[in-house]
């Protein structure tokens, strides 16, 4: 898979709501793409915003938020969006978290995280939630950002991100 006339692919993070999971990994594909690779993220039922804990773990580890906000997927579905060459799921289909399924031709995998906005209990255990999701997407992003996309043919290349998936 050749990368857009701009060398940059474009990734698209989707979750239900885009207020935690796909946000935080936007930022993080942002950071360890160096330049390759732009994160995106929407939902399929946009909270509206974006949740507080996730803003501020984001930016306790330097991350840029002030472009960062919940969105529909719609805002991708237009002509003037960019092109998408990855599309993750990050819905934990273990909790029946219904996902969304992206039409077109990007490579699709589902990278299943529990909704760390979904846990309840003390104002410790909801942000520890939140570094435990941030953890496992920060781990399946770098792997991703560094495989040898120019050796891999589709099928390759598909089995490699469902594996990724798989992992913590």
């Amino acid at each position: 898979m050749s990368p857009a006339p701009d060398g940059v692919r474009h990734v698209l993070f989707l979750c239900t709501g885009n207020s935690a999971r796909s946000i935080m990994a936007e930022a993080i594909l942002d950071r360890e793409g160096l330049g390759r690779f732009k994160g995106h993220s929407a939902g399929s039922r946009p909270k509206g915003e974006v949740h507080p804990i996730a803003l501020h773990l984001l930016e306790r580890l330097n991350h840029p938020v002030a472009h960062l906000r919940s969105k529909s997927w719609d805002a991708f579905a237009g002509p003037d969006a960019p092109q998408m060459d990855f599309v993750f799921t990050l819905c934990d289909s273990a909790a029946e978290e219904p996902c969304p399924v992206w039409p077109g031709q990007p490579v699709t995998a589902n990278w299943s995280i529990p909704d760390p906005a979904a846990v309840e209990g003390s104002e410790a255990e909801r942000h520890a939630a939140f570094a435990e999701a941030y953890r496992m997407l920060r781990n399946r992003i770098s792997i991703f950002v560094n495989l040898p996309f120019r050796e891999l043919d589709q099928l390759a290349l598909q089995q490699r991100l469902d594996r990724i998936g798989r992992s913590a």
